[in-house]
């Protein structure tokens, strides 16, 4: 603890308190920052363009690699997209 003999004044004892604040403050925003990014939401947020879903983004990339072919690929998309707006 600090020790404090009443010489420093006012203003330095309101630098301590808002240092503190702040410092406290800075550590636990870090900590929740950190936890929200390690959370398994967040994971592929990025990836999916706009209005594209993850399961879109899914069977594009297996459409890319050759998995499926191209009639599967757009009855496949289709589905998602009625299921999706059901």
């Amino acid at each position: 603890m600090m020790y404090w003999d009443g010489n420093m004044g006012a203003w330095g004892f309101v630098l301590m308190v808002v240092s503190f604040i702040l410092f406290w403050g800075a550590v636990i925003a870090a900590i929740v920052l950190f936890a929200r990014s390690m959370s398994p939401g967040n994971r592929g947020r990025g990836s999916a363009g706009p209005g594209q879903s993850a399961a879109e983004d899914l069977l594009a990339g297996r459409f890319a690699r050759g998995d499926i072919d191209e009639t599967e690929y757009t009855s496949r998309l289709a589905a998602l997209r009625r299921a999706r707006g059901a």
